[in-house]
């Protein structure tokens, strides 16, 4: 069934998030229509299914996406479905994680700028020079890193399952990358847990969650009565000691929809914003959009184009040992997470 104006409109109306890209009145949905009908019409013909994360655009979220989520869901969706190609509207870590799973399936990205400045903080070889400097240690990696420094790691973790993984690891010495800010609050919870693990930590951030600070949470919070802080670790220790909840995205929409509080402030990209305004119209969200131009490069034209005429880069393309050795890394992570 072909999907119409008046109804993506009525879908993305609760929107308010601010910023000029959220605008879906009916002009502008009437413009999206024909190509969310082609790429829908085209994808079944090729055998091929679309996986967003929260954060792209949300006229790929609610018009063509198969599967929506963060990158622990889709990792797990790209092994799951059966189709030839997938799409990963996201930002190009994740496409790769999705070809590491999946290696006989086509992997095309679709944004044009889909960099990431965790996963482009650091390289596999300078993981390789960080494991000479650190011998004893266990290496972990958030997934928001390539695949070439997966396949250095021992063991990937995400935002939802960080804090268990390390406690749990067979290693009291642990050097993680990239990720500086998540390393901190990963320090301070391992301490909160009494659990004693020298945690060795590297210099990369998030652009959008560091900009995030504790003075304009306790601001909001004063002029709000009632509000509830829900944060992603991501975000400075100073930022996650002001949340009432810290957690991965859909962590926090999980914590969202069960919580009676009378308002929100939510610390992440404003794609999980939009979400949730959809999804929750009844319940009221305040402050300030932090928008990751990486996943907001993600368009419905491009999905379309891929569909039509990928180019060689838009194709997710590694080698067979890299895969072999980043797959181990991920693998550990869905063995100590699932048993």
């Amino acid at each position: 069934m072909e999907m119409t104006a008046e109804a993506l409109h009525k879908k993305l109306s609760p929107i308010g998030v601010g910023a000029s890209t959220c605008n879906y009145d009916m002009a502008t949905c009437e413009k999206m229509v024909p190509l969310i009908n082609k790429i829908n019409k085209l994808k079944k013909e090729q055998n091929a299914i679309i996986l967003a994360h929260t954060y792209v655009p949300s006229e790929i979220v609610y018009g063509v996406a198969d599967h929506v989520g963060d990158s622990y869901g889709l990792s797990k969706k790209a092994i799951e479905e059966d189709a030839d190609t997938i799409i990963f509207a996201a930002v190009r870590f994740m496409g790769e994680t999705a070809k590491i799973l999946s290696p006989e399936k086509e992997v095309l990205i679709p944004g044009l700028d889909s960099g990431c400045t965790l996963a482009d903080a650091i390289t596999g070889d300078q993981v390789i020079e960080l494991r000479k400097q650190y011998p004893d240690h266990a290496f972990i990696c958030y997934i928001n890193t390539t695949a070439a420094v997966k396949a250095q790691c021992d063991v990937c973790v995400t935002s939802s399952n960080v804090y268990d993984i390390v406690q749990n690891y067979p290693n009291d010495k642990i050097v993680f990358v990239p990720d500086e800010l998540m390393g901190l609050n990963l320090q301070d919870e391992m301490a909160r847990r009494g659990v004693e693990k020298e945690i060795v930590l590297f210099k990369g951030v998030c652009y959008v969650h560091e900009k995030y600070d504790p003075e304009m949470v306790e601001f909001l919070r004063g002029e709000n009565n009632g509000l509830e802080v829900v944060a992603h670790p991501e975000c400075s220790p100073g930022v996650a000691a002001q949340a009432d909840y810290v957690g991965s995205t859909e962590q926090m929409l999980h914590h969202i929809k069960d919580s009676d509080a009378p308002a929100f402030l939510l610390l992440t990209e404003c794609g999980l914003s939009a979400r949730l305004q959809i999804e929750f119209p009844d319940k009221t969200f305040i402050g300030s959009c932090n928008m990751c131009k990486y996943m907001k490069s993600n368009t419905l034209e491009d999905i379309l184009r891929v569909l039509e005429n990928p180019r060689e880069e838009d194709r997710v393309l590694l080698g067979d040992q890299e895969i072999k050795d980043a797959k181990g890394c991920i693998d550990r992570m869905f063995e100590m997470v699932e048993g």
